[in-house]
């Protein structure tokens, strides 16, 4: 072997080096296979694969929760806070070592710690401990399912990743029972625009798997697992059967020549039609169109854009279309340029233009950013007013609301007594 090494090293034109810490240093590159390496591939396949199922196996099955619960019901310490049992540190910690090895992970001072509320006690709820070892072990069960259809094995998934996820989810979802199999394309592109819109501000093709766990999106999915949803639930939710045949069904109404697509004319009837054109000559100008014309994914994200205002994802997506100078911020000259269509607009209605003085005013005392002269995305997110100054300068509608929102807020105050006297 000393022989071997000697040659080696010279044949290599390097002389090993006499510092012992550098044999001590772990490696800590991997090069990923290349395409054309293809049983490097198959071997890494094959290892994330057993380590997946490695780490499924360490997580608790629905009878070791059922023990769980059992030990910590037997446990409890009281006295009880009115229906909610306790359980003090010393209790916690003997459940901790019958509860058997896979439990372990739950039983520490600092989970105890974190849940322990104002007890005069000292104890922390049983329940709420529970819901706390339920919540991550789905938490693992859900990285673990995401992490199959990571092909790349790099912790992100790309479109067609997610795509094959969701579609394979959707049997397990009785909400969606009532979906023509022909409507699953659809619904796919709907529900995974959603992640990518917001998780994916730059555009890269992925979103980290890490990212999809900590929104709320994955949760807004599994509840349609769900059989007694109730119906206001599933008209606010992006991912229930409803919404999604209501945006698509919109895209088709707009569709006026049937071709599958949108142009500029037709998309202008959008909402309650009192979009600038202004704003719809922005939107084709940045956006992806084919031959001038938006498809479905396109029209998803300008939906998911102007239904979520305050989201700073949406407000990103609004302000790159204001920017006509491409510099990054809105001075006068933007703001003149968008809110002359809202005057041409009022004209057209027999309504009396206000004066752009005063909108631009009300626009930066709203804002109040850094630089007294232009607005930045982020003085907009900062200002928590985003949705109400993008509205002014491209919808009339949205305009009309804001100029008029004393005598609506009067209104509805009157119609509030009214109300209550009957």
């Amino acid at each position: 072997m000393e022989l071997f090494t000697k040659y080696y090293m010279e044949w290599k034109g390097g002389k090993k080096s006499d510092n012992v810490s550098y044999a001590n240093i772990p490696r800590f590159y991997y090069r990923l296979p290349a395409e054309d390496e293809v049983l490097l591939q198959k071997l890494r396949e094959e290892s994330r694969a057993v380590f997946l199922q490695r780490k499924s196996r360490e997580l608790l099955d629905n009878e070791e929760l059922q023990n769980l619960w059992f030990l910590l019901d037997k446990h409890q310490t009281s006295p009880m806070i009115g229906e909610e049992a306790m359980i003090n540190y010393e209790n916690f910690l003997k459940v901790g070592e019958k509860a058997g090895p896979k439990c372990k992970q739950f039983f520490t001072a600092k989970i105890f710690a974190k849940l322990l509320h104002n007890d005069p006690y000292g104890r922390i709820s049983i329940m709420q401990f529970f819901n706390y070892v339920m919540r991550k072990v789905w938490l693992h069960q859900t990285r673990i399912g995401l992490s199959l259809y990571d092909v790349a094995g790099q912790g992100y998934l790309r479109e067609s990743d997610l795509e094959n996820y969701i579609l394979e989810l959707i049997p397990t979802l009785p909400q969606l029972d009532g979906l023509e199999k022909s409507f699953y394309s659809f619904y796919v592109c709907t529900a995974v625009r959603k992640f990518f819109f917001f998780l994916d501000p730059l555009r890269t093709g992925k979103i980290k798997i890490q990212d999809i766990l900590a929104c709320s999106f994955l949760d807004d999915l599994l509840e349609l697992r769900d059989e007694e949803l109730s119906k206001e639930s599933q008209e606010t939710n992006w991912f229930s059967a409803p919404s999604a045949l209501r945006v698509y069904g919109q895209y088709l109404n707009l569709d006026k020549d049937h071709n599958g697509m949108l142009s500029k004319e037709e998309l202008s009837r959008y909402g309650t039609g009192t979009l600038t054109n202004i704003f719809l000559d922005r939107v084709f100008q940045e956006c992806l169109t084919y031959d001038g014309e938006m498809d479905y994914k396109t029209y998803l994200d300008f939906v998911l854009a102007l239904e979520n205002r305050k989201e700073p994802a949406a407000l990103q997506y609004i302000f790159k279309l204001l920017d006509i100078e491409n510099k990054g911020h809105l001075n006068v000259f933007s703001l003149n340029y968008f809110f002359r269509a809202i005057q041409e607009q009022m004209k057209i209605h027999g309504q009396e233009p206000v004066s752009f003085q005063d909108v631009k005013d009300e626009i930066f005392d709203m804002v109040k950013p850094k630089d007294p002269y232009r607005i930045s995305l982020q003085d907009l997110i900062n200002s928590s007013q985003g949705d109400t100054v993008t509205s002014i300068l491209i919808d009339l509608n949205g305009f009309w609301t804001y100029e008029n929102r004393e005598v609506l807020v009067a209104s509805d105050s009157d119609s509030t007594a009214d109300g209550d006297e009957t």
